[in-house]
């Protein structure tokens, strides 16, 4: 037998091939239950989120019926003004779609001039823009509309709903059930909510200051781009590159010459010094996770579900970081670490 093939058969090559197929096998059914995970998984980073708040109001006598119940409202309501939020920015980017396929064509002919052999492939793309400018613009249904008429948004909300209010209601019945793990998985939640509670200070701050820093510069719809920031900067890296993007061509859009990219510098100092100074400084160092290792799996939950797994991706690397951390002395007692016992 050849000796490639003893490696290939040998108990460690097996092994090998074993868990890239079992990655490959959870990663494809994470996708195709996307609808029924994607709002679970969401519900459950709320629930960690405000689980502390929940234990707070425990001990001081409120029923624990009460607390999903008031927990769920609140969540719901906060998702719900989210959502709304959001819908002025999908209407102005509608809005605006002709006017920024008209830049977008004036500048691959631009551009298009200083090449040869793409003269047909610009001409196409003016073309197809003026017909576009020329045509009656149809009726574009609201994000809310779209999302009422979606036949599985019902059902995901009720997913959510769902999962959220049991979560909260027998949360510690459940960790009761994993023993001596319990006071990590207290102490993971903690850690999660307090990281949620700082960044979405942090982030309210970036946008009031993106905002102020648009109307100072002129730029249009400046509380918009502040609200954009302020929602974006959850999902790290992406969110402040795409806000940039934008800017550039807001920029584009409404300047000329070299005041067109004052409000992309101006968001990227801003922006620089939240997540040098401001962050650092209220977040701490629990967050000191190896920068790839963020990017990679906050472009993993885009890339599987979506903008819910952007948003969710983060928090659940931080609470597995903060439970599979070793405890000091963990390893000294008599028992050893109670986690490896699981893993």
């Amino acid at each position: 037998m050849p000796g490639y093939l003893k490696t290939v058969l040998s108990g460690r090559g097996v092994r090998v091939m074993l868990m890239i197929l079992t990655v490959i096998s959870i990663t494809a059914a994470l996708q195709l239950a996307q609808q029924i995970l994607a709002p679970m998984s969401f519900a459950l980073v709320l629930g960690v989120v405000v689980s502390p708040l929940a234990d707070r109001l425990s001990r001081h006598g409120v029923p624990r019926l009460a607390i999903a119940l008031s927990l769920l409202v609140a969540s719901t309501l906060f998702v719900a003004v989210i959502l709304l939020l959001i819908e002025p920015l999908i209407g102005v980017l509608i809005e605006e779609l002709p006017r920024i396929k008209t830049v977008m064509a004036r500048l691959i002919d631009q551009a298009s001039s200083l090449l040869r052999g793409i003269e047909t492939i610009s001409q196409e793309i003016e073309e197809s823009v003026g017909a576009e400018s020329v045509e009656p613009q149809t009726a574009i249904p609201s994000v809310g509309d779209a999302l009422w008429l979606a036949p599985s948004f019902v059902s995901q909300v009720f997913i959510f709903i769902g999962t959220l209010f049991f979560f909260t209601l027998t949360r510690n019945e459940l960790y009761d059930l994993t023993g001596p793990l319990k006071p990590r998985l207290k102490h993971a939640d903690k850690v999660v909510s307090r990281y949620f509670a700082a960044i979405t200070l942090v982030n309210t701050g970036l946008g009031a200051v993106t905002a102020a820093a648009m109307m100072a510069l002129g730029v249009e719809y400046a509380l918009l781009w502040g609200l954009a920031a302020g929602l974006l900067n959850y999902i790290l890296y992406l969110g402040p590159l795409l806000i940039t993007a934008g800017l550039v061509l807001a920029g584009i859009l409404q300047f000329h010459g070299a005041y067109a990219v004052l409000p992309p510098l101006a968001f990227l100092l801003i922006n620089l010094t939240e997540a040098n100074v401001v962050t650092p400084l209220v977040v701490g160092q629990r967050m000191s996770m190896n920068p790839l290792l963020i990017f990679l799996v906050i472009v993993f939950g885009l890339w599987l579900w979506g903008p819910v797994g952007a948003f969710v991706a983060l928090p659940l690397l931080l609470w597995l970081s903060v439970l599979l951390e070793p405890q000091p002395g963990a390893m000294d007692q008599p028992g050893g670490d109670p986690l490896r016992k699981v893993i």
